[in-house]
């Protein structure tokens, strides 16, 4: 599995996961002992970076084969820069990390260094699982200082730095081009308004027979953008930040699509809020655009033989933002802080690491050493990703979301749950959207 697919960053809530978030609860009853006892030697290190002791770290990470044997290269690179610093390795795929993950936070044994995305970062912060990395920013062991703003910001909770950003991407709009071309359509472009672009879906749907594109009104990030697009926000401090009458408007402006043609029948669209890749209309030929991140354009391309092609969400593409596919965050209770951090920073900046891990994660979160490995791609499909994400960067606005806040897969699962009710007819928007903004308060605990 491809460790660009949706299913290889846990971007959609499984039952593993929600069991997870149950024992995390449980660990804070363990934990503050466990940090105690961590704490009782102080925050230094027994060893480190500068430091000749021996320090074997512990790291932990999901992915499919290709990320581990990288992630390998570039740990075992470290331990030949540091002979002192071994690792204990651990990886697996998706399915379950968290669950794990909150195992051995409950016994007090989270790894040094370990893995994780926006659907559980607030989690994991909250409970004071994560070191707060803002001091080593400050001091110079920790650089971020070449990483995009937004980036760099997307990994704070609660004003402290939870996790540093592997990788970078945005969302995207895929469509299939060949399926443009075939009957000399016009491509979609980079800054058409939602109205514009439903038009030219419904024109696609009119001439080819294939519904223009998949209707977004239950993938979050569509409507996230949406929000900002309009003012509004998805989280703002720990709440939700849109009310009824936005999500009306958004599952209204749908249900008026899919009277024009422009998008597919409800069985269909519930296949595409599907999260895995292979299951996403654009590549099963079921619609002629997809909304993905942009990161997922390879995996893509190796489910259809159609060309495809990659512009921003419609609208204002100042609603965008540097987003972090994946962090690698530091165990407060960590009795190797200080060298934990230097695997991160290591893994994050030095440019032999980032041509060993390449574009796996997502782009590289350093400017510099992403423009080395920009020069060494050769898949078209991520040539291109690179292309548009580094396009999209010039236009991302000065303001840039807080990390989703802990509940937050619950909300993405609520939408999913209650645009489906709109789709399917039964409920009106006003009524969907009544439900989703009571679900989505109860999800992250708003009263």
């Amino acid at each position: 599995m491809d460790p660009f697919t949706r299913s290889a960053t846990p971007d959609q809530p499984t039952p593993a996961f929600r069991r997870s978030r149950r024992r995390l609860l449980a660990a804070v009853l363990v934990l503050p002992l466990a940090l105690a006892v961590a704490a009782c030697g102080g925050d230094g290190d027994s060893g480190g970076s500068g430091s000749n002791d021996k320090v074997e770290l512990s790291i932990f990470w999901w992915g499919a084969d290709a990320r581990a044997e990288l992630t390998e290269k570039a740990l075992d690179l470290y331990t030949q820069k540091h002979p002192n610093v071994t690792f204990k390795k651990t990886w697996q795929a998706n399915q379950g990390y968290y669950d794990k993950l909150a195992t051995l936070t409950a016994g007090g044994n989270a790894p040094d260094i370990f893995q994780i995305d926006d659907n559980a970062i607030s989690e994991y912060a909250s409970r004071g699982v994560t070191l707060d990395l803002t001091p080593y920013t400050s001091n110079g062991k920790l650089d971020v200082s070449k990483f995009p703003k937004s980036l760099k910001e997307y990994g704070e909770v609660d004003g402290k730095l939870s996790g540093v950003a592997m990788g970078e991407n945005t969302q995207g709009l895929v469509y299939d081009k060949t399926l443009i071309d075939k009957y000399k359509l016009p491509a979609p472009t980079t800054g058409m308004s939602w109205e514009d672009f439903i038009k030219w879906a419904a024109a696609v749907s009119k001439a080819s027979k294939i519904p223009g594109t998949q209707d977004p009104s239950a993938i979050y990030q569509a409507l996230w953008v949406y929000l900002r697009q309009n003012g509004k926000d998805l989280y703002k401090d720990n709440q939700i930040a849109f009310d009824e009458a936005d999500i009306a408007k958004w599952f209204q402006m749908w249900k008026d699509a899919r009277t024009t043609g422009a998008t597919p029948t409800p069985d269909v669209v519930h296949e595409g809020n599907d999260s895995s890749v292979s299951k996403q209309l654009v590549v099963t030929g079921k619609a002629g655009t997809s909304w993905v991140w942009t990161n997922q354009m390879p995996e893509l391309k190796k489910n259809t033989k159609s060309e495809l092609g990659l512009i921003a969400y419609p609208g204002d593409t100042s609603a965008q933002w540097a987003r972090a596919s994946l962090y690698f965050s530091v165990f407060r209770g960590s009795p190797h802080k200080d060298a934990a951090v230097d695997v991160v920073n290591f893994l994050a900046n030095d440019p032999d690491a980032g041509k060993i891990l390449g574009t796996d994660r997502g782009l590289p979160p350093n400017l510099d050493v992403r423009k080395q490995v920009e020069a060494t791609v050769t898949d078209p499909n991520m040539k291109q990703t690179i292309e548009v994400q580094n396009e999209l960067g010039t236009k991302f606005g000065p303001t840039t979301p807080s990390v989703p806040p802990k509940g937050h897969s619950k909300v993405k699962t609520e939408l999913i749950r209650i645009a489906e009710e709109v789709t399917y007819g039964r409920q009106t928007p006003e009524a969907g959207a009544t439900a989703f903004v009571t679900a989505a308060k109860a999800a992250i605990g708003q009263s």
